[in-house]
């Protein structure tokens, strides 16, 4: 928490305290919804309860959507129903099942009972389709008109459902099967000829996303084409919803997050989000970190299987055994950049089937020339050192075999996971470290045999 907040949650604390409840409000009236929230987070029960029913509705509801769901689900169980469903009205239905999706299934149909018989149709709609899709995402509080009307009649429709929409930036156009056929957006409508007919002054390539679609691909689509709102169809290409901005940001947060977790091989918010059941958040970070241990350590062995074999040589000339963790490491490395650099494409788009080949040799070339510039200076250093130019031969050639094949499997490798179905982001970093201290070895030590002679 910000010094700000601290001195925030101060104040709440001291309205608390002498029951000030008009100061109260006058200075939350201040606050954002989403500093409020903040705030909630830090506030013992009591006080929890004390300040969201000095709360109007509307902003209630703000303030709940900005709470991580199983909290803002345990305070609205805490509030009387009749005020817990009125804040629950004032919510969009996207949040309202986002929020309700979290709870148990008594909980679910307890507060749905609540809601209008309209609003609870929309809710349970929206809580049927997969959280990480585009129909979990989406919003049916969205203006549409009809495309045989005028822009005058148009207005008047906006004038009736705009105030319940999510975004009006944006108004749709359907016909008569509901299906989306164009696009105007509130400006070029507030403009046009009042007799004109929408038809004729709509946008008919239209983007819109499958309801089915996964949420990163939806993201990937509103931030290529910078929009405020995407329409959602079903099978049919009728209009059931649309994605808002905010809704976005939040999904490339969630994916990003998730993309650091997995590139580490980590649980990730699934160990963060058991903070209350200790042994149950072990169980999980063990569940998921264990198996890329268990990559690791086996190639570990396999490591030390080939050091074995290289042991005359390294017996022979001590000083090869020097450079073995520069090898590795600077592979390691490499093989990294080049993994995250193609990860990365792959989730942005940037990386499409036909750029494979392209994307391959880039990185091959890029290793090859980091490794000439490494391999010359490593080879230098290590003759100079131990007076011995051919070990600075065996070392600098060792260096530029392991940077050409560290940067090509960390490009090829989360390409081949992709190409499979296997999240990338997921098994990289642990398949590629491994992998390229084995291939690091074995090109080391194979340099170390052929030219043992010279190294004498």
């Amino acid at each position: 928490m910000t010094k700000n907040n601290k001195d925030v949650l101060k104040e709440i604390r001291t309205f608390f305290l002498s029951k000030d409840e008009q100061k109260a409000r006058e200075y939350l009236n201040t606050l954002q919804p989403a500093d409020i929230a903040e705030i909630l987070e830090e506030l013992e029960r009591d006080e929890e309860h004390w300040l969201i029913n000095l709360l109007d509705n509307e902003t209630a509801a703000l303030v709940i959507n900005e709470l991580e769901p199983d909290l803002g689900g345990e305070l609205l169980g805490r509030l009387k129903e009749e005020r817990a469903g009125e804040i629950l009205e004032e919510m969009s239905s996207d949040d309202a099942a986002d929020l309700l999706s979290e709870l148990s299934d008594k909980d679910q149909n307890r507060y749905l009972d609540m809601l209008e018989t309209e609003d609870q149709q929309d809710v349970r709609e929206l809580m049927t389709y997969p959280e990480d899709s585009a129909g979990g995402l989406m919003t049916v509080e969205y203006v549409a008109i009809r495309e045989d009307i005028t822009a005058a009649m148009a207005i008047e429709v906006l004038r009736d459902t705009a105030p319940d929409a999510e975004t009006v930036y944006y108004v749709y156009v359907i016909n008569l099967l509901n299906q989306l056929v164009g696009v105007i957006s509130l400006r070029e409508l507030i403009i046009a000829n009042p007799q004109s007919y929408i038809r004729d002054i709509m946008r008919r390539n239209v983007i819109s996303v499958p309801v089915r679609m996964d949420q990163e691909e939806v993201a990937r689509i509103v931030s290529k084409y910078d929009f405020l709102a995407v329409p959602v169809v079903d099978n049919d290409k009728a209009l059931i919803g649309i994605i808002t901005f905010d809704d976005v940001i939040d999904v490339i947060h969630e994916e990003a997050t998730e993309d650091l977790y997995r590139l580490a091989g980590a649980a990730g918010e699934d160990e963060e989000d058991e903070e209350d059941e200790f042994f149950a958040r072990i169980k999980s970070s063990l569940k998921a970190r264990l198996p890329w241990l268990f990559i690791t350590m086996l190639g570990g062995l396999i490591s030390g299987q080939i050091l074995s074999r290289f042991s005359g040589q390294i017996s022979a000339v001590v000083a090869l055994a020097f450079f073995i963790p520069l090898l590795t490491g600077m592979g390691g490395n490499v093989g990294t950049q080049s993994s995250t650099v193609t990860v990365r494409g792959i989730a942005t788009g940037q990386i499409k089937i036909d750029d494979i080949y392209r994307v391959i040799l880039r990185e091959a070339l890029v290793g090859l020339a980091i490794g000439a510039v490494l391999g010359l200076i490593v080879g230098i250093i290590a003759s100079l050192w131990q007076n011995k130019p051919m070990l600075g031969v065996v070392v600098g050639l060792a260096m530029i075999g392991n940077m050409f094949t560290a940067a090509t499997m960390g490009t090829i490798v989360p390409l081949f996971f992709r190409r499979v179905g296997i999240d990338p982001a997921v098994a990289s970093a642990p398949f590629i470290s491994t992998a390229i201290d084995i291939t690091g070895l074995v090109i080391y030590s194979t340099l170390a045999t052929i030219l043992i002679t010279h190294l004498l």
